[in-house]
């Protein structure tokens, strides 16, 4: 199997490297060989590497930025999926593709499943609703893979941006009122791979029969303060900390350019259901990454 690879050095791509290379042969690419803006590149390099697979992990994720660059997240998030599925589609290859709990408006008050109606309240959740849908209006296989929160040790993410804060500052305010799952951008990709290790030969057609929208996040739910405690808690390698006080505060006290869901859990049943998979506790993974110096893994 030949798969291609975008955002080979975002936070899911490049984790995604590694545990796709015992399926076959990886192609990586990342914006400088193939620019989700520029739907000429997007097909160029399909057409030339012309895989089995395309996996894209590759986004417009500056969820507030959107806000100011609504064509350019468009044209990312939105558009160039269905690009990549129409130049998919011309070769028999399928998608894995990535997608947001942030497609929700967040007024419920238990997780959302696939069958439940988007209703984004940001540029960043439109845009991505927008990929899935124009995915989907191809008609090519697909799986598309809904996850929440993502954090590594690698790029921008909360997870790195509180660690960062609790060495400079004395108190921080984190927001206790939006409820979702953190999820480490290692388990989706590990995710992945265990879903197309069960594929037959034809990996066109397992994910033609299988294919369609799934949550995929870790179990177990959190706020944005308790998820902050729980780094500080697990932090392994807390230096010296200026961190003194803590500070639950509502989503009002906060105000950002882009809406947040007050509620975003997602049920992975169906998942579990489809692939016998079942996602780890948000916060095991997260004791997991904080006793490992991963950066320095490879």
């Amino acid at each position: 199997m030949k798969i291609l690879l975008t955002g080979a050095t975002g936070q899911v791509g490049w984790e995604l490297q590694r545990t796709l290379m015992t399926l076959g042969e990886v192609i990586s690419v990342g914006r400088g060989q193939m620019d989700l803006a520029q739907p000429d590149t997007i097909r160029r390099t399909i057409e030339e590497v012309r895989p089995n697979l395309i996996v894209n992990p590759a986004a417009y994720t500056a969820v507030d930025k959107a806000e100011s660059e609504p064509e350019l997240a468009m044209a990312i998030n939105g558009i160039a999926p269905g690009v990549i599925a129409e130049a998919a589609k011309s070769l028999g290859a399928a998608i894995i593709h990535y997608s947001t709990d942030y497609v929700f408006d967040g007024s419920q008050t238990t997780p959302y499943t696939e069958k439940d109606q988007p209703n984004p309240q940001n540029i960043y959740g439109q845009t991505k609703l927008a990929g899935e849908q124009a995915i989907a209006a191809v008609g090519v296989p697909h799986l598309i893979l809904r996850t929440s929160w993502v954090y590594s040790l690698r790029g921008k993410n909360f997870l790195l941006t509180m660690l960062r804060l609790a060495q400079e500052r004395e108190e921080i305010r984190v927001v206790d009122d939006q409820i979702g799952a953190p999820t480490w951008s290692r388990m989706i990709a590990e995710v992945t791979s265990q879903i197309l290790a069960q594929a037959p030969e034809n990996v066109s057609d397992f994910i033609a029969s299988q294919g369609g929208v799934y949550h995929l996040t870790a179990s177990g739910k959190t706020s944005w303060y308790r998820f902050t405690k729980a780094i500080l808690t697990h932090d392994e390698k807390p230096g010296d900390r200026k961190l003194q006080r803590l500070i639950p505060i509502t989503t009002q006290e906060y105000p950002t350019p882009a809406s947040r869901p007050a509620y975003s859990l997602l049920d992975t049943q169906k998942l579990t259901r489809t692939f016998g998979l079942v996602p780890p506790d948000w916060e095991r993974s997260l004791e997991l990454v904080l006793a490992t110096n991963l950066s320095n893994c490879w």
